[in-house]
């Protein structure tokens, strides 16, 4: 059985069988995957709390002919997400994160720079003063290097570069769409005020070390929101899990 060796931070923990868990990691070295951790809900368990979701990890995992699932044999932990279960809106901002990321990555295809902006994220969210807004600008960078930034130059369902009247944000056509386009998509447009579109778009475009000094709130805030949260739900082809989804529980 070949064995692998990875860093990682772990997306999601379930429990399967009497003791074990099935857990989903994001590596740097592998992308995502997953693995069968025996014996990882005993009490005395060698894997202590490394395996729970936000943490970040050094692996030892084998392969198995015919399993899918690899087998993690050793976990080291590296930084510990129990300040990240102090609290609901820490877990909650921290979940969309992770949530996003197992969501519109495939299998086995790693990205390093997925993994560093991941990591950092998480990270970032331990100082955030607004962990929900920490989490929508990661939402946003996530799509672009995923390949999936959102179209706010011209309208991504024909094309138009000048849009008359209130900017039009369509989930399906994955940007900014015309009055015309908007009445025949199936999915409701979101309405966003210039502020909302000019916030999108530095958001979008800014340096990774700039981005962060942005600000929004009320109307701006309450459309961009909408329009990510509606525009990931598409990509995922799904509405993302809540936190629980992931075996989180609060740290006392």
């Amino acid at each position: 059985m070949p064995l692998i060796k990875a860093t990682a931070i772990v997306l999601r923990s379930c429990k399967w069988g009497d003791a074990d868990r099935i857990v989903t990691f994001y590596s740097k070295e592998k992308g995502k995957i997953g693995g069968v951790a025996r014996g990882a809900r005993r009490p005395k368990s060698r894997f202590g709390a490394a395996l729970e979701p936000f943490s970040l990890c050094r692996l030892n995992l084998f392969e198995k002919a015919g399993d899918s699932l690899l087998r993690v044999s050793q976990v080291d932990l590296v930084r510990s997400s129990q300040k990240l279960r102090e609290s609901l809106s820490l877990i909650d901002s921290a979940a969309r994160m992770v949530n996003v990321v197992a969501a519109i990555t495939p299998d086995g295809d790693p990205d390093p720079l997925l993994f560093d902006t991941l990591e950092q994220g998480l990270a970032s969210l331990h100082e955030s003063e607004d962990p929900a807004f920490t989490a929508l600008l990661f939402q946003i960078r996530l799509l672009g290097l995923t390949g999936f930034r959102p179209q706010t130059d011209h309208c991504a369902a024909c094309g138009k570069a000048h849009f008359v009247g209130e900017p039009q944000f369509s989930p399906l056509a994955g940007g900014l769409v015309c009055l015309s386009c908007a009445a025949h998509q199936r999915v409701r447009c979101i309405a966003l005020s210039r502020g909302s579109l000019s916030f999108l778009q530095q958001a979008i475009r800014l340096d990774p070390a700039v981005v962060t000094r942005l600000r929004a709130s009320g109307q701006v805030r309450g459309e961009v929101e909408a329009a990510i949260e509606g525009y990931v739900t598409v990509v995922a082809g799904k509405r993302l899990p809540s936190a629980n989804f992931l075996s989180v529980a609060v740290s006392s």
